[in-house]
């Protein structure tokens, strides 16, 4: 499965748009679209285009490792709000997640398990954003 527009948009809405590099909320360097790694510095200014770039990279890897470890069918909202929280969490995190094995198990149980995920703080709002995707009917 590929994230839908709307699920994107949710991501972009979540996250954010910065062109310029930033400490996150645990002062890691952040740039574009939530976007991370070892060229993200201080003084970085990004383009439309660069950020563009690093969201289809990084949503790729995200939906990639939704794909490979959900072993049930599932919605696209479900899907969109799993990929979300991947991007967010990382892959190890998701990988190893209640989130993941309760949803391979049963549905409802999963969505409350992505409100487990709500430090700091502020990740509150956005993991029951999350939840309400996941639950929301096609």
């Amino acid at each position: 499965m590929q994230t839908s527009e709307k699920g994107l948009l949710a991501i972009r809405n979540r996250e954010g748009v910065e062109p310029r590099a930033y400490q996150d909320t645990r002062g890691i360097w952040t740039i574009g679209v939530g976007h991370t790694g070892p060229e993200v510095h201080q003084g970085l200014v990004w383009t439309e285009a660069q950020v563009e770039e690093a969201l289809a990279k990084d949503i790729a890897w995200a939906e990639n490792e939704v794909n490979t470890h959900v072993t049930v069918p599932m919605t696209a909202n479900q899907f969109d709000a799993l990929v979300s929280f991947t991007f967010n969490i990382g892959k190890t995190g998701f990988d190893h997640s209640t989130a993941l094995r309760d949803f391979n198990y049963g549905v409802v149980k999963a969505a409350n398990d992505l409100l487990m995920w709500e430090q700091p703080p502020v990740l509150k709002g956005r993991r029951e954003s999350e939840r309400a995707q996941f639950l929301t009917k096609e």
